[in-house]
């Protein structure tokens, strides 16, 4: 997935209320530009060639890495999106009714992305060999799906997002995640 270009600067809260949930807009942003990054990440993890293979098993270390990675990564993107239908969506659907099909369209989206973690995951604990060339398709997919996603539901919501004022939520309880620090340099 490629990253997409600025679209807005401070993403850290500050006292107020709606300055807090303005950020949220940005955050979900930020976790967007995460996910993607890490789903890049791991794709091309597939092609890296093992570090520590285990001669008694037949196992490989990256493909314990790699499952460990992949695991994780299904499971933050899980996690955000439940977040989302859950906390931010709920409350746009309530402030911002006129979101409702846009809402209902990306709740769909969640289920789709829901069914490909699940074969992924699925892939993953089918035995102690790995089969990488359908976690890639899975994940080819998975990434070609969530770049068209993650633009509309950033170029639909987070306007709205950013227009709501005064009300409590922090980013993690409206998005199930906060976005990760960004690394120095």
């Amino acid at each position: 997935m490629e990253a997409r270009g600025q679209h807005g600067t401070n993403v850290h809260p500050t006292s107020s209320p709606a300055d807090r949930l303005a950020a949220v807009g940005n955050q979900m942003i930020e976790i967007h530009l995460w996910l993607g990054a890490e789903l890049t990440r791991l794709r091309e993890s597939l092609d890296d060639p093992d570090p520590d293979p285990d001669p008694d098993t037949g196992g490989t270390g990256r493909s314990r890495d790699l499952r460990a990675h992949c695991l994780s990564f299904c499971a933050a993107l899980g996690r955000h999106h439940t977040g989302e239908d859950d906390g931010a969506f709920r409350l746009l659907a309530d402030q911002v009714p006129e979101l409702r099909p846009v809402i209902a369209n990306l709740i769909t989206d969640h289920e789709v992305v829901a069914g490909i973690l699940h074969r992924v995951e699925t892939l993953l604990g089918a035995d102690a060999s790995m089969p990488a060339a359908q976690v890639r398709a899975e994940l080819d997919g998975l990434a070609a799906l969530l770049e068209s996603h993650f633009r509309y539901e950033e170029k639909r919501l987070v306007t709205a997002l950013n227009a709501l004022s005064g009300q409590p939520g922090t980013a993690e309880e409206l998005l199930g995640l906060t976005a990760p620090p960004r690394p120095a340099g």
